[in-house]
């Protein structure tokens, strides 16, 4: 079975977190998509997140209607901060059957090689990338050329030194313009 993981505080679940979700379910090989709600992002200020359990709340309630989705609190019982690839180690453990794919946007594509463990995470789980508005030009780290080659994805001097699994450009999919930090900011939450 394929899973698909598309982590994220949701601080708040809006509808473009939703939308996309649909669309992925709808038109990748995924069997699920997870929608894992991340207690404490290590890149993000986490004095401004809502409780956990009311974040999880939120997103199953926003993607009730959506077959193949679900909302997920795995990383809740795992050490804080959040890493990605502590998250997708300890998910190959409990389900070695199943075979993982990453869903990242594009922004996160360009600071990738913050991650704890990037080169990790490359070279042993696919990775969908979904277009982001912002624009990538001058970002520092990986950047997207948005080609389907695992290593033509990747631009940067170590590159050729990253073995890349599978980095597929969901270039189809639907632009949402909206992000969870606008509607905190519009709330006075920031």
């Amino acid at each position: 079975m394929k899973i698909g993981i598309y982590g994220g505080s949701f601080n708040p679940v809006h509808f473009g977190h939703v939308g996309l979700a649909k669309w992925v379910i709808e038109h990748t090989d995924l069997d699920e998509l997870w929608l894992m709600v991340s207690p404490n992002n290590p890149l993000k200020d986490a004095g401004i997140l809502a409780p956990e359990e009311e974040r999880l709340a939120a997103v199953r309630e926003a993607i009730k209607d959506i077959p193949g989705v679900k909302a997920s609190d795995f990383e809740f019982s795992l050490p804080r901060p959040s890493y990605t690839a502590n998250t997708l180690r300890e998910l190959q453990k409990h389900f070695p059957e199943y075979e993982f794919t990453l869903v990242i946007g594009e922004d996160n594509l360009a600071i990738f090689d913050r991650w704890r463990e990037y080169e990790y995470i490359l070279a042993n789980f696919r990775i969908f990338v979904y277009p982001r508005r912002e624009s990538l030009s001058g970002e520092a780290g990986l950047s997207a050329k948005r080609s389907n080659s695992p290593q033509d994805g990747l631009s940067t001097q170590w590159s050729n030194s990253v073995a890349v699994k599978e980095l597929q450009f969901l270039s189809e999919a639907p632009l949402f313009d909206i992000s969870s930090s606008a509607i905190r900011h519009s709330r006075g939450l920031q």
